[in-house]
């Protein structure tokens, strides 16, 4: 485990093979740099590792799932070239999902705002409470979902896409995204999210782990220029960061959050 001041992440191994990575924030599990990076490189260790059959993300605390990234880091951007690097941040933790030779199931206690849909479409299998809902605000504060937008279009398809970014003032339910596809199963609260979460994951550990990392290839097909495109997503957030009207629209969302 690593920690700082900006939060930390965490992975520990069963003796099955079930590899448990979670990370935390203390602003509702947002997502600085630092978190970003290290959640990709844990990911990548954990898909690397041959004792590891399955992987399980999640988030601690019984609240939010992820709110997706820090407004006080983004405030801190002054030049598009800091800017694409930050959303390229998002970029590195769904293509390492994508690219993990793993099954990664992503656990969402609770709701989860721009970046965190993001992360939640980057599983190959999703489970969630009836608590995580879900909202895009990029709009609202004057960028957009570019970079996870080919993983959240991918499980929703495009009309729910749609429905979701313009409508970045509203969130939409559990029961919503699941019938959405983005969450493949909505349980009544943590306890019996978990019951089935530790189920799945070690049924999963016990499959014949080349069968698993065949069908990982067959859920992405098609996803082979995401390294390129997701980059090229994240420059367009990175410059946009710079406006006027974003700044001024940070400034006044965390001003409210603080009053």
């Amino acid at each position: 485990m690593s920690a700082t001041n900006n939060g930390n992440v965490s992975f520990v191994k069963s003796p099955d093979g079930v590899a448990t990575i979670s990370f935390y924030h203390p602003a509702q599990n947002s997502l600085p740099a630092n978190l970003l990076n290290e959640l990709t490189e844990t990911i990548v260790q954990a898909g690397n590792d041959t004792k590891v059959r399955v992987i399980v993300l999640k988030s601690e605390g019984e609240r939010t799932f992820c709110a997706g990234a820090s407004f006080d880091e983004l405030l801190q951007i002054k030049d598009k070239e800091a800017g694409a690097v930050f959303f390229s941040g998002f970029a590195k933790v769904i293509n390492a999902c994508r690219k993990s030779p793993k099954i990664v199931i992503v656990r969402v206690q609770g709701k989860a705002v721009g970046g965190g849909v993001g992360i939640a479409a980057a599983a190959d299998y999703c489970l969630a409470t009836q608590y995580a809902a879900i909202k895009l605000s990029e709009l609202a504060i004057g960028i957009g979902p570019f970079v996870i937008s080919p993983a959240v279009t991918r499980k929703l398809g495009l009309a729910a896409f749609s429905q979701l970014t313009i409508r970045a003032s509203d969130f939409q339910s559990a029961q919503w995204a699941q019938d959405k596809g983005l969450y493949n199963e909505v349980y009544p609260d943590i306890a019996a999210l978990d019951n089935a979460l530790d189920e799945l994951a070690k049924k999963l550990a016990s499959y014949h782990p080349d069968a698993l990392t065949g069908l990982k290839q067959i859920l992405w097909e098609g996803t082979e220029d995401w390294d390129e495109l997701l980059n090229q997503r994240a420059a367009i957030s990175g410059e946009l960061v710079l406006s006027a009207f974003t700044q001024q629209a940070l400034h006044s969302f965390l001003g409210g959050n603080r009053s």
